[in-house]
């Protein structure tokens, strides 16, 4: 498999490309958490080779990939090249238009995980249309979805616009089975973004190839909290846990494998989770303590979960699921937590804004999501069929 990165490396890319390329000045949005196939920082590499930038642009967790989720980033200089670099998760989430006046192509590598709420891709859409304003144009370096590309297995419910933020702003699916380079080609076609795109497709990925099994050994992080292939898969579902008050698992070895807190039963929740014959999932009672957010320092007990059949395993029915029987075992407890919203964003609440509908948390507790087909958006394939780079 070779990367968009690894080709446009090598110049291995269309002779037009390589044409429009010459002598332009390019800037690049990425982190170090974008490696080659030799495992080397993609920028770092592309500078090696002959290709010259001059402005760097990070998202959430900043170009090093390091920052807390949710954490403000400030601009800086690249340790590793001396490029200046410019936020895109602080005082501003798309580039200025003085930025953007000193380059003419902005290149897009970024690591993505194949849920709707995962920063990376919005921070995308704000280059995209930021660039349309500018006159800039846009290549993406492809990248596998590393939990899959298949759309039978795509999850809703699909977002209502109302929930504006930086995890969704334009409809789609939690689980939406495409690159980010397709994300940036429907995004340009159905939003009708004026903007020159270019995507560096991935030679030798096919939409039933994902991360799990023995590329675990080559994974890497996209971001602090997502350490493994299985926890990738999990987290279109167990990030919803984020929305209420249980701990995901953030500062343990196994975030977004865990469901927890003090007033779980582990034993009863898990014996209820075997008896809700969810596909593809074994659950383990599991006790931590969790160092922050939700009832950090307290001793939480619930469990850890396990993908036994990644073809069967649905997260997002999954992830509903777990928070429903949550609220059948301890009528009560289980309560919806608030946030004050950042500039620009809508004031639904955390919950609503990752599941993507209003009252979200009335209708999971009471069940009107657990039906096997709930989540189904067998629209979506065909919402996105002239978009696809891959069979």
């Amino acid at each position: 498999m070779i990367l968009g990165i690894d080709r446009l490396i090598a110049r291995d890319i269309p002779a037009e490309l390589t044409t429009r390329l010459s002598g332009q000045r390019l800037g690049m949005l990425t982190n170090d958490l974008a490696l080659t196939s030799d495992l080397r920082r993609g920028r770092e590499s592309l500078v090696e080779a002959g290709w010259t930038l001059d402005l760097l642009f990070g998202p959430e967790h900043g170009l090093s990939g390091r920052a807390r989720e949710g954490e403000l980033v400030g601009d800086d200089k690249d340790p590793v090249t001396g490029i200046p670099v410019r936020s895109l998760y602080g005082e501003q989430v798309r580039p200025s238009a003085a930025d953007l006046a000193r380059i003419d192509v902005l290149l897009v590598d970024l690591p993505d995980v194949g849920a709707r709420f995962y920063t990376y891709i919005w921070t995308l859409s704000h280059v995209l249309e930021a660039c349309a304003d500018a006159g800039v144009a846009v290549i993406v370096l492809d990248r596998p979805n590393p939990i899959g590309g298949r759309l039978d297995q795509a999850e809703g419910p699909m977002l209502d616009e109302n929930a504006q933020s930086l995890v969704g702003r334009w409809t789609m699916p939690i689980r939406h089975g495409l690159t980010i380079g397709e994300l940036a080609r429907h995004w340009v076609r159905t939003r009708g973004i004026d903007v020159e795109l270019h995507v560096v497709e991935v030679a030798g990925w096919n939409r039933r190839r994902s991360a799990l099994g023995r590329q675990e050994l080559t994974w890497m992080p996209p971001s602090p909290n997502l350490p493994s292939a299985a926890t990738a898969l999990l987290y279109p579902g167990t990030c919803l846990a984020e929305g209420v008050n249980v701990s995901e698992g953030r500062s343990t070895a196994v975030p977004f494998r865990v469901i927890a807190a003090p007033f779980i039963d582990g034993e009863a929740y898990a014996k209820a989770i075997a008896a809700a014959d969810l596909p593809g999932l074994a659950a383990v009672p599991y006790g931590f303590t969790p160092l922050v957010r939700d009832h950090a320092g307290d001793t939480c007990e619930g469990v850890i979960l396990h993908v036994a059949d990644p073809d069967a395993f649905r997260p997002v029915r999954t992830g509903v699921r777990l928070l429903s029987l949550l609220a059948q075992l301890h009528p009560g407890a289980l309560e919806e937590r608030s946030l004050m919203p950042m500039p620009g964003e809508s004031d639904w609440t955390p919950l609503e804004k990752l599941f993507g509908v209003k009252n979200a948390f009335a209708q999971i507790v009471a069940g009107e999501w657990d039906a096997p087909d709930a989540l189904a958006v067998l629209e979506w394939a065909d919402a996105v069929a002239s978009d696809l780079l891959y069979r």
